[in-house]
């Protein structure tokens, strides 16, 4: 379990099917997700998948809740390098805590900085999707690369440390 000061992540589970399939298949919410199937069979499916990609510590997928166990979104670490992990599957839905955007964002940084060892982190967000770009670009992510669908960032875990002392009086 990772907790902040108005949220908590914790590992997902079976359990949690029937959330991510309503949140994925909201139109508010996946325009710039990739497609999945939103049975919430199939959700289950690709949960006891993950749960041995899991063990193995090559992906971690959470449920991000409030404090008082409300959830209210999803995301997920995976395509972990040699030096670098990647974050995704990031939504948060209208349960979310005022400033559960940064909290979370902070708590995957310290489960990928501090839990795995990672100096740096590596994501993708699909052009047009500005307002994720503006939020990762105010935390110090750099583009790297783009693409025709996507922009490539980078962020430095000392680029995190400073954007926590920016945050400091709200988190």
């Amino acid at each position: 379990m990772l907790i902040s000061k108005t949220i908590q992540m914790r590992l997902i589970t079976e359990d949690d099917a029937e959330f991510i399939t309503e949140l994925r298949s909201d139109g508010k919410y996946n325009t710039y997700l990739s497609k999945s199937d939103t049975s919430v069979e199939a959700q289950k499916e690709w949960i006891r998948a993950y749960k041995l990609k899991e063990v193995n510590k090559e992906q971690f997928y959470f449920i991000i809740e409030r404090l008082d166990g409300t959830k209210c979104g999803t995301v997920r670490i995976y395509d972990i390098k040699e030096d670098s992990f990647c974050w995704g599957s990031w939504i948060l839905n209208h349960n979310k805590t005022r400033y559960a955007a940064i909290e979370s964002a902070l708590l995957v940084y310290q489960f990928g900085f501090e839990f795995l060892g990672f100096a740096k982190s590596h994501f993708d967000v699909m052009k047009g999707n500005e307002k994720v770009v503006n939020f990762h670009e105010k935390f110090g992510a750099v583009v790297i690369d783009e693409d025709k669908d996507n922009l490539y960032f980078n962020i430095s875990k000392d680029a995190v440390e400073k954007c926590k002392e920016k945050f400091g009086g709200i988190i």
